[in-house]
């Protein structure tokens, strides 16, 4: 018996610009080290296990792997997630809105015009860092510690730290450290002039099992937390719009508004590039 799955562009601006994931319809009789194994194989930053949901509430189950460990929450595999099931004909409870079950718990996803958005989940860990991780953050991207303008962890399930920066123009010019030992996980953050077509400019370095230094063309988690530090920190009062994946020649854009609670919903269009089958996962298992 065969296993449907879809690639997915998350965060495009356009085919082939955006953060493409691999999302495998079902397989909920394979174990978490078969997931890990065709997570690698696919060799994408993340694939998503659609399952039948296992709390009220949900309409469906989502299991998030990176090529080394599954994680809790991630944004674009979220969104990805979502639109992957609806295009397998997936009906939400809901009329308006789907509810996403993960690690992280229960994620609300909203339908806007030709978009998807996610409820930003609450940090795990927030607050400055200290002078030692400003420190380590300097030396990992090879930039002077005073040209740091702030700095906060800003961890939503992958451990964020965001970094911001003077401008747009700062962030596209660091270049990071080839290799890290032990893991790191930064996002920068940068103001594109008034007037410019998007407000910032994203990118995320983090390691992989080695410590290699790798960039996400887009980071839907990063873009949550930072939409949530960038509110409560007075920096943006309304919704804007980020673009991530520059350096990458990627045009990735990431739609943010808030509702009158404060709450961040972070939004992007998916498309589906293509689609085919697994034979006999279970059997792999």
């Amino acid at each position: 018996m065969t296993t449907p799955f879809s690639l997915v562009d998350v965060f495009h601006d356009g085919p082939f610009t955006g953060n493409p994931l691999a999302v495998v319809h079902g397989g909920g009789d394979l174990d978490t080290a078969t997931m890990q194994a065709i997570t690698r194989w696919f060799n994408l930053s993340e694939t998503v296990f659609l399952l039948p949901p296992s709390v009220e509430g949900a309409d469906y189950h989502a299991r998030i792997f990176t090529l080394d460990r599954e994680l809790p929450f991630a944004g674009h595999p979220t969104l990805g997630a979502c639109h992957a099931w609806l295009s397998a004909g997936g009906a939400p409870a809901a009329p308006d809105a789907v509810v996403q079950q993960c690690g992280a718990g229960l994620i609300p996803i909203r339908r806007d015009a030709d978009r998807l958005a996610f409820a930003a989940p609450p940090l795990l860990r927030s607050g400055p860092v200290d002078a030692e991780t400003r420190g380590m953050l300097a030396a990992a991207l090879q930039i002077a510690p005073s040209a740091i303008v702030d700095a906060a962890w800003a961890d939503n399930g992958p451990g964020w730290i965001a970094v911001l920066l003077e401008s747009a123009e700062a962030v596209l010019a660091v270049e990071p450290v080839r290799h890290w030992d032990g893991r790191l996980e930064i996002g920068l953050i940068g103001p594109h002039k008034a007037g410019a077509e998007v407000a910032w400019e994203i990118r995320t370095l983090f390691t992989d099992a080695f410590g290699g230094i790798i960039e996400d063309p887009v980071t839907g988690s990063f873009n949550a937390s930072a939409a949530q530090w960038l509110h409560a920190s007075g920096r943006v009062s309304s919704g804007y719009v980020a673009a991530q994946g520059t350096r990458l020649e990627r045009r990735g854009r990431i739609f943010v508004d808030y509702d009158l609670g404060s709450q961040a919903w972070i939004g992007g269009r998916s498309m589906t590039i293509a689609e085919g089958t697994l034979p006999g996962l279970s059997a792999l298992a």
